[in-house]
């Protein structure tokens, strides 16, 4: 299984009291304080869930405050659990339900409600097909694709299509928690390499109207994945002070005031 052993390092906080349900999703409570009794596994009575992490903020404009709820989709049992084990271990994290195919996946973001949807991108069913399904019906869940794929195509679609993280397996212990934390805050994350990739891909020979150079649409595209000056300056092997003169003539030549102008700029423009 690649990348599956990246996974199985981390410790978990927590113990058992997880059965699986006959679909074979081990579900746990959704929100504070809910008792959600859990489905009897095989020979074994209905359980009722650990109590939930403590509340922890997250900056996000007050927007939804609390534990990051996390809803795992992927269809090797295995990796989920070295999913959970990871994300487990991290403080205010807390998974609420698990899924082994896309309309299971659909049924728990709809149930639960979680803060952030991990959705494995190679399971049979078609997984980018359900991305604008999954946030036309939970707006408020953010989607972090973790795949294999390494093709920038895979990742600028699964972006214009709704998600808002983008993982690669084989970096997921030292990546997937940071995106998810992320996208809690709504918050771009792409896997470095990919996002320098797509940042100097070409998009066709008509480019955004307001007379951005070359450098400067890279820059952008950078600025679009949530990268920060300093990310910026690494992947394009440029210095931070040049990265924000950049920076400052896009805003100049857009007109956009705020990283989130120049988000929706740049998707605009079909730039990501």
């Amino acid at each position: 299984m690649i990348g599956t052993c990246v996974f199985l390092s981390a410790p978990s906080r927590r113990g058992g009291g997880v059965r699986d349900c006959d679909d074979g999703v081990r579900w746990v409570a959704a929100q504070e304080g809910a008792t959600r009794p859990q489905a009897a596994g095989p020979g074994g009575p209905a359980q009722t869930p650990p109590a939930p992490l403590s509340s922890t903020l997250v900056e996000d404009n007050g927007a939804r405050q609390g534990p990051i709820t996390i809803v795992l989709a992927d269809d090797h049992q295995v990796v989920r659990a070295g999913l959970r084990m990871l994300l487990d271990a991290e403080e205010g994290f807390q998974v609420v339900a698990e899924a082994g195919d896309v309309p299971t996946a659909e049924r728990r973001v709809a149930a639960y409600r979680p803060r952030v949807l991990v959705l494995d991108l190679n399971m049979p069913d078609p997984s980018l097909a359900a991305i604008p399904r999954i946030r036309q019906s939970a707006p408020e869940t953010e989607i972090v694709i973790l795949t294999m794929q390494t093709d920038p195509s895979f990742a600028r679609e699964a972006l214009r299509t709704g998600a808002i993280g983008y993982v690669l397996k084989a970096a997921a212990e030292s990546e997937l928690v940071q995106a998810v934390r992320l996208a809690a805050a709504g918050r771009t994350y792409l896997n470095p390499e990919l996002g320098a990739r797509l940042a100097t891909e070409t998009t066709g020979p008509v480019g955004p109207p307001d007379d951005l150079s070359a450098r400067e649409l890279e820059v952008l595209k950078l600025i679009a994945l949530g990268h920060t000056n300093g990310e910026i300056a690494s992947s394009l092997y440029l210095s931070v002070r040049t990265v924000e003169s950049h920076r400052a003539h896009i805003q100049q030549k857009t007109r956009c005031g705020s990283r989130a102008e120049l988000v929706a700029y740049a998707r605009d423009h079909g730039l990501v």
